[in-house]
């Protein structure tokens, strides 16, 4: 048996209770038609494996656990009967996490729903052997509103071998740093949207932990897969943030203010401790042209107060925060025909924009900055085209237009 399936999203969507809306009508019209299929007044539920409180009166420990109980027969069952030829696919898009504080004051992110769809995989003797970002979704509707993914995960999924060796906890971090940036290189590479980058990068990151028997801690437990999830996510954070040395002093300096201020006024004291450790001065910065200080207080110039005539061939203070700022309003005033004028006349600067905007899509995620985050997933989205564009008119030029008389 050939087993290719989207698994239920724990507690995001529930199809039977959306499905009575049309139910009710089907049954009016067709209910003598099909008896038995329409024999109840609304549709069946209780089976429904989905973890809902209100099922179980408003119990979420019992919600999860029928969840999880009824997730691990289906595995076991895919298990049994999957063809050994033939990996197993299961499809997953749960965009849903939750931030758990650590003992250093800093957060883990981890995600109940992909948590429990993994935990149940995994105890059944699974191996995650691939995994890719697949579009499955339309670019407009409702989804877009709700900021769900653009792509569903999918992961690639084999019987985990007998002689499968434990690793401890230090072995599986040592793995995770050595072979995820190159997944991730891969990635941003094929340009996967960074509204997708961290679901995607789940996959990776757990085909690295579902190749050993068992992670263990350093007091002997089992990795839980929660954990496991969080330092992935960690190892993501990282890898963006390593890639900050590859811009200029000014631009890693906005970098820091914006992920603490964003674009709201911070003291000019501040302002200084931040320059002096990226080696540059309040002064230069704003010489930039990316920055205002004034009466005490700094903050970043907001893109639609940018240079209006800015040109990046003559700009002496080339920084790459404006490369991205300017591509982001080029591409809201003039769509990705202007951007890519923009582009060509960028050069080279070009590519470690795309990545810088990557870097700042995640701030914007973990801050909750939705509007911003928006511009930036939408310019890395429309990147190939943007290139594209750039590629056919590499001097960057209007187009000339001919009059006839």
């Amino acid at each position: 048996m050939l087993v290719s399936t989207d698994p239920p999203y724990y507690d995001n969507v529930g199809y039977a209770a959306l499905s009575d809306f049309y139910y009710v009508w089907l049954r009016g019209s067709l209910g003598e038609l099909y008896p038995s299929i329409f024999s109840t007044l609304l549709t069946p539920k209780a089976q429904e494996l989905i973890a809902t409180p209100y099922r179980f009166d408003g119990d979420k420990l019992k919600a999860q656990e029928f969840f999880e109980g009824g997730l691990g027969r289906v595995f076991n069952r895919i298990h049994e009967k999957a063809n050994p030829s033939y990996p197993v696919t299961i499809y997953y898009a749960f965009k849903q996490s939750e931030s758990e504080g650590n003992s250093d004051g800093t957060f883990a992110v981890a995600s109940t729903g992909w948590e429990t769809m993994l935990e149940g995989l995994l105890a059944t003797g699974f191996q995650i052997t691939g995994t890719w970002p697949m579009r499955t979704e339309r670019p407009t509707g409702v989804k877009v509103v709700v900021n769900a993914l653009a792509s569903s995960i999918v992961l690639v999924c084999r019987p985990r071998s007998a002689e499968a060796p434990p690793a401890t906890r230090q072995e599986f971090v040592r793995a995770l740093r050595r072979e995820l940036p190159d997944a991730l290189s891969v990635m941003m590479a094929e340009n996967v949207a960074p509204v997708d980058l961290a679901q995607a990068t789940i996959g990776p990151g757990m085909a690295i932990y579902s190749r050993y028997s068992k992670v263990v801690e350093a007091d002997g437990t089992p990795m839980r897969v929660r954990t496991a999830l969080q330092i992935i996510n960690q190892s993501l954070d990282e890898h963006l943030s390593a890639a900050e040395g590859n811009v200029d002093p000014h631009t890693r300096f906005a970098l820091t203010w914006f992920e603490q201020r964003g674009m709201q006024d911070g003291p000019y004291g501040e302002a200084e401790t931040i320059a002096g450790a990226r080696n540059v001065s309040v002064r230069g910065v704003q010489d930039a042209g990316i920055l205002e200080a004034r009466a005490g207080k700094v903050h970043l110039l907001p893109r639609e107060k940018l240079a209006e005539e800015w040109d990046p061939t003559t700009d002496d203070y080339l920084t790459d925060w404006e490369v991205v700022q300017h591509l982001i309003r080029a591409l809201g005033t003039e769509g990705e025909t202007g951007a890519a004028r923009l582009l060509a006349r960028v050069g080279e600067r070009g590519e470690g924009a795309r990545d810088l905007a990557y870097r700042l899509y995640g701030i914007c995620d973990r801050k909750k900055w939705a509007e911003e985050a928006l511009a930036y997933n939408s310019l890395v989205v429309s990147w190939p085209e943007i290139s594209r564009l750039a590629a056919e008119n590499p001097s960057g030029t209007e187009p000339q237009t001919s009059m006839e008389f």
